[in-house]
């Protein structure tokens, strides 16, 4: 794994506007986080300034990557929580800061008495799907050709980790 430190917390103004680059950079890449252009850095550092459980990985320093839950807000689904999004600058894929990260998610899920955690991702996201079952998601749904990118359509795969 590359020299990685991973912290949980807000990040500073500057870590928020490097992360968006790195969000901008993989949607610009056809990464599957949400968006089909890439966002405004504003609107990426609004977003990691409201999010309550934000892991970050850094290297060098430099914020490299990023990953979340949120807890959902139906009183009756409030014990579960959902990742949102994972993100790691394509410098350093492949170099377990993703399984740090969503390691670092893992724990703090357990520790806030989290029982289920969701997420879900785009179907050709092999990797992605291999690292959260080696983590030990599973995969519990198929929403076909729920994706649009384009003119392409591509399957949803949804995925649950119990932690009670």
């Amino acid at each position: 794994m590359a020299d990685v430190e991973v912290r949980l917390g807000a990040v500073s103004e500057r870590d928020a506007v490097a992360l968006a680059g790195v969000v901008r950079e993989l949607v610009a890449g056809g990464a599957a986080l949400g968006w089909v252009e890439p966002p405004p850095v504003p609107e990426v550092v609004e977003l990691l300034a409201g999010v309550t459980v934000l892991a970050v990985a850094f290297s060098g320093g430099e914020a490299i990557g990023f990953g979340y839950w949120r807890r959902y807000e139906r009183p009756t689904h409030r014990m579960n929580a959902d990742i949102e999004k994972l993100a790691i600058s394509p410098k350093f894929q492949g170099m377990g800061v993703g399984r740090a990260v969503m390691s670092a998610l893992i724990a703090a899920a357990e520790e806030a008495g989290i029982e289920v955690l969701t997420l879900d991702l785009r179907g050709d996201n092999v990797g992605a799907a291999a690292l959260y079952e080696s983590l030990g998601f599973r995969k519990y749904g198929v929403l076909e050709r729920f994706v649009t990118f384009g003119a392409r359509r591509y399957d949803k795969l949804l995925y649950a980790r119990h932690l009670d």
